[in-house]
């Protein structure tokens, strides 16, 4: 029995109009699919950061009950009310503090033994002046200008260290000079660089109680002693060209209003 070609042809367009569609049913299928599972993993790797979190802490965390309790909650079948799981939470979150609280205070004190032991030794380096509050500076380069009030406006290069040698910021990387008012910024700073001519290079080494004290700022540990190597570079009066004060740069976030 021969086939004609129009029938032919209407069955070869049928045929491709169901490949078509089971095509089109099974790319969506997968495209569900992969969302599914994007969303699964989107919320497993955020549970698992915080069990991490907690566990990095000394926290002690039952993986697999977590796991039934994501499950539970999937199915609608908590065995908790509200109230238990916030009051559960929320002691959790107490006794974290807490093991926060003593980490802190043990890096405070090791830091600040560190820091004393630092200055010590720095103290008795040739070229190395002490002021009344304990800041310590070097001339690496004494400029002809004036020495800058509190009040004024100033524009410096610097460079920052902990005293292991690890440099938190340097100004010279970006290109980028900083100016900013000189009352803003940390205490050792407003006292060193008002010892500074314009046109100098001094190296400060300032205790924790002149920096940021029990604070962690960005990668520098909370008592630290700080190391900065200044050169500078302009010295203005308050409101002189004040339309073009920028308080760029600051890569380590903390210098201006940093004072306590």
């Amino acid at each position: 029995m021969k086939i004609s070609k129009h029938v032919l042809r209407k069955t070869t367009v049928a045929l491709l109009c169901s490949c078509a569609f089971i095509a089109q049913a099974a790319e969506k299928e997968s495209e569900v699919n992969d969302v599914s599972y994007a969303l699964g993993a989107s919320v497993g790797k955020y549970i698992s950061s915080k069990i991490y979190d907690q566990t990095e802490l000394g926290a002690e965390v039952q993986v697999q009950t977590v796991i039934d309790g994501v499950i539970d909650a999937l199915k609608g079948e908590v065995k908790m009310s509200d109230e238990d799981i916030l009051t559960h939470l929320n002691a959790r979150a107490e006794q974290l503090n807490d093991i926060r609280d003593q980490q802190l205070a043990a890096e405070s004190a090791k830091n600040l033994a560190a820091g004393e032991a630092f200055l010590a030794d720095n103290q008795a380096k040739s070229g190395v002046t002490v002021t009344e509050s304990g800041l310590q500076y070097e001339v690496i380069k004494l400029g002809e200008g004036r020495k800058p009030l509190e009040s004024d406006v100033v524009t410096v290069h610097y460079k920052g260290e902990l005293i292991d040698g690890t440099v938190f910021d340097n100004s010279r990387d970006r290109d980028e000079p900083n100016r900013f008012a000189l009352m803003t910024v940390i205490d050792g700073w407003q006292e060193g660089i008002q010892l500074m001519p314009e046109g100098s290079i001094y190296r400060l080494t300032i205790p924790t109680e002149l920096a940021y004290g029990e604070r962690q700022v960005g990668i520098i540990p909370p008592s630290s002693a700080l190391v900065f190597e200044v050169e500078l570079m302009k010295v203005e009066a308050p409101g002189e060209n004040a339309h073009g004060m920028g308080l760029s740069g600051m890569g380590m976030g903390g210098m201006i209003g940093a004072g306590h």
